[in-house]
């Protein structure tokens, strides 16, 4: 969001004022705003603070309103778009909570329970590369049996001269399998539409939005992925199937669902963010591989595009999963060669094998590629420009209900079939040629040379690309030897319709990947290119469809080394690896002058509260106490009961200091930091105290083990109004230090806010203390979370602040 203001000196510290935090929420529901609360002495008297407290990310009144033009301001927490629907978000713990419990837990383990840990991890590796393998090959599968009938049946009609029926066909069957994707997406999981790689991305930065990882979400994603592709949507599955591989690894790793009654004790070990990021990381990278047979893009797309945190452990898990999904992918292919699978064969999973072409290009084919990357970079940011105009227009029908997501989907799909259909009438019939290496024309099978409408011994180019699977349409883009296979006017037709169709087809209430679009579209204006300058550039007009592919993948995506490497190994064409390099930093640069890659502005449009690799410059003009500030709600090391469950239900408050003060400690002190989800396992408990005395916290150690805290998966947690306390109960103290987290993260508060941004995002915290600069102040100023880095946040409280003006400066400087 864009700042006003002049000054390029650091602004002014802002006074304190009441009610503002930065603390974590999971929900609120404002009952405590109309007056002081019971905790008054650890709250200092501010009563405005109970609509002001707020998630790791979350959006503390501001009016950012993510895709929904009107909404009703939410005070509580920053809400997010998830198939349309609005929730409140909430950050992931992906911080180690060393209290107590933790250390005794750890200390006790033996040899044999950390040999079962690693063990049951790389099982876990293992099932979710094998898992994905199969989904992957089980969407292709059904989508060429689906996909080829149909357009097997309207081919016979054609035969025949029923040309109005075949449509009629033609449409229905698209019609019927749509509005099929779209109502269980629209009615079971409306998480499920779309591509998913946004969402997979926040949720390894450490936003959690409710369902996305969901079992009903799964379902749904590989089923709708299935009728949407099948549907002849300008779509791809390789999206979804990232969104796919991380819900496969977030179910085993969560030990199965309570809801769904699928749960496994003897997975406990991994109930914790942590261990869940890693296993979804593995999981996307294993979605890549499945995708497009390429285990190492795999790799680097989890590295480069997923993953927010990474170490050399986890590099090699997820090198292992996509190898695993290579082995079981081939395994499977080899098995339907012979046969066995339906029409599965001709067409399956993406593969252009291009190392046949002889890739020697001269100074001319270098000024082509450089031609190829501005026209990538241009078009790539003009196509994120006009999405995210069409995103917004798409929310507000489908914020209407189910029934218009629907209905706007039905309609996508006439229009997609009237194209299909319809545009290849408008291209010539070209005699077959002599020295065509396959069947002229293509019957009865997928392939180049479709029939269509014309003559025996004639083709329809344009039908060849329209009236395929979108697989199999690359496949002909890509050919080589086939330099007069297309007329001009064919692919300037084709080139148009794809762009237009990509654009409007991604935003319905269907899972759709923008991986397909994107190569369909940047193939067709590279094999254009190639043709138009074939007189000074020896290189294959499909060699030139592949460089299209890529320069429009480092347009929208942003994306180099992974698409980079995707690509080769798609291609088996190593040759052109310095020609694909050049052309997608050429897009890449030029398109970042416009504006973000597709799934960064997906991600902002759904409101979800990114972190970023870099601190924004106007944030070396700040520092922490700047954003942050008391008074706070705090708890003492022995609690009053009632003061806890009064905080708790009258607050969303994931995270609270815990100080020991006198006469436990001779000066106010600061213990560290107690979570909601902790306290209310022990208040559950009901062990209470009936003096204020601070014990050696045996009684928990004994009563509880570091199992009994942690987070629950897809089932419902402990929640404050499950738990119900007698007067006498309440007036009862409590003893925090067993379950207190005696090492969070502190930073000073003169700390420049863009070093504490850099530190909280490289960490993966969810809370980070910030602690006075002299020794005669309380021992804790505030709490940074995700939303105090937020740009709109940051603007809410300094509007005169410029961060294009402070970035001059610092550039100039």
């Amino acid at each position: 969001m864009d700042m006003d203001g002049n000054s390029p000196r650091r602004p002014p510290r802002r006074p304190e004022r009441e009610g503002s935090y930065g603390y974590d929420i999971e929900s609120m529901d404002g009952s405590g705003a109309g007056g002081p609360p019971p905790w008054s002495a650890h709250h200092n008297g501010s009563s405005e603070a109970l609509l002001r407290y707020d998630d790791g990310g979350a959006d503390r009144g501001s009016t950012q309103q993510p895709l929904l033009r009107k909404r009703t301001v939410n005070t509580t927490s920053q809400i997010a778009i998830v198939g349309a629907n609005v929730c409140p978000i909430e950050s992931l713990d992906y911080e180690v909570v060393e209290n107590d419990l933790f250390k005794q837990d750890w200390r006790s383990r033996k040899k044999k329970q950390i040999f079962q840990y690693i063990v049951l991890k790389w099982s876990l590796v293992l099932l979710i590369g094998l898992l994905t393998g199969f989904v992957g090959f089980f969407n292709n599968l059904a989508v060429e049996n689906i996909a080829g009938f149909k357009l097997l049946l309207t081919s016979d009609l054609m035969l025949k001269g029923r040309y109005i029926r075949a449509f009629f066909v033609y449409g229905g069957c698209n019609l019927v399998l749509a509005a099929a994707a779209a109502a269980i997406c629209a009615y079971i999981a409306p998480a499920a539409a779309g591509s998913g790689i946004p969402e997979v991305k926040a949720y390894l930065n450490g936003v959690d939005a409710y369902s996305i990882l969901a079992p009903s979400t799964l379902f749904v994603k590989i089923f709708g992925s299935i009728l949407g592709v099948s549907a002849g949507f300008v779509l791809g599955k390789e999206g979804p199937m990232v969104h796919t591989g991380a819900c496969i690894a977030n179910l085993l790793g969560q030990g199965g669902s309570r809801k769904y009654h699928l749960t496994c004790n003897w997975l406990r070990y991994f109930k914790n963010d942590r261990d869940r990021r890693d296993l979804i990381t593995c999981g996307s990278a294993a979605g890549v591989a499945a995708a497009f047979r390429a285990p190492v893009g795999g790799v680097l797309f989890a590295l480069e595009e997923a993953a927010s945190w990474w170490r050399s452990a986890l590099l090699w898990r997820t090198f292992f999963t996509t190898a695993v999904v290579a082995v079981v992918l081939r395994g499977l292919i080899e098995f339907c060669r012979s046969g066995k699978c339906g029409l599965f064969g001709q067409g399956g999973l993406i593969m252009f094998d291009l190392s046949s072409t002889v890739a020697v290009y001269s100074t001319p084919d270098l000024i082509a590629i450089i031609v190829l990357g501005i026209i990538g970079g241009i078009f790539g940011g003009l196509f994120n420009y006009l999405l995210d105009k069409i995103l917004r227009v798409y929310s507000i029908i489908n914020e209407r209900g189910a029934p218009f997501k629907i209905l706007l989907t039905i309609t996508i799909s006439i229009i997609t079939s009237m194209c299909s259909y319809g545009l290849p009438w408008l291209a010539a019939c070209t005699p077959c040629p002599v020295d065509a290496v396959e069947q002229c024309p293509t019957v009865g099978r997928s392939g180049n040379y479709k029939n269509f409408q014309c003559p025996p011994g004639h083709y329809n180019g344009l039908a060849s690309l329209f009236f395929n699977t979108n697989d199999d349409a690359i496949r002909n883009l890509f050919s080589n030897g086939t330099s007069t296979e297309f007329q001009m006017s064919s692919l300037f037709i084709f080139f148009t319709a794809i762009y237009c169709l990509g654009l409007v087809t991604y935003g319905i209430a269907v899972p759709s990947g923008l991986f397909i679009p994107v190569i369909l579209a940047g193939a067709t204006y590279g094999r254009i290119v190639g043709t138009l300058l074939g007189s000074i550039s020896d290189l294959d007009p499909g060699l030139f469809a592949l460089l299209g592919a890529a320069s429009f993948l480092g347009g929208t995506m942003r994306m180099t080394v992974s698409v980079c490497v995707i690509l080769l190994e798609l291609t088996n064409d190593l040759p052109m690896l310095p020609l694909v390099m050049l052309v997608l930093l050429i897009s890449k640069t030029i398109a970042d002058s416009f504006n973000k890659g597709v799934y960064d502005q997906i991600v902002v449009m759904k409101g979800l509260p990114y972190m970023e690799a870099h601190a924004e410059p106007y944030m070396r003009h700040l520092v922490a106490g700047d954003v942050v500030s008391g008074p706070l709600i705090t708890f003492s090391g022995v609690e009053k009961v009632g003061n806890i469950v009064h905080a708790l239900r009258l607050t969303g408050h994931n995270g609270f200091p815990v100080l020991d003060e006198p006469p436990i400690t001779e000066t106010p002190e600061l213990v560290g930091l107690v979570t909601r989800s902790h306290l209310l396992v022990l208040l559950n408990s009901k062990n209470f105290m009936k003096g204020r005395v601070k014990t050696s916290g045996s009684f928990v150690l004994r009563r509880f083990g570091a199992f009994d805290f942690a987070k629950p998966g897809s089932g419902k947690g402990l929640k404050i109004e499950d738990l119900d306390f007698t007067d006498e109960e309440m007036d009862m103290y409590v003893d925090l230090h067993p379950i207190t987290n005696t090492s969070p993260y502190t930073v000073v508060e003169t700390m420049s806010l863009a070093k504490a941004a850099i530190l909280f995002r490289e960490l993966g915290l969810r809370h980070l203390l910030v602690v006075p600069k002299t020794p005669d102040r309380p021992p804790i100023v505030g709490i940074l979370t995700r939303h105090d880095f937020m740009p709109e946040h940051i603007h809410s409280l300094f509007p005169n602040l410029n961060p294009h003006k402070y970035h001059s400066a610092s550039m100039a400087g």
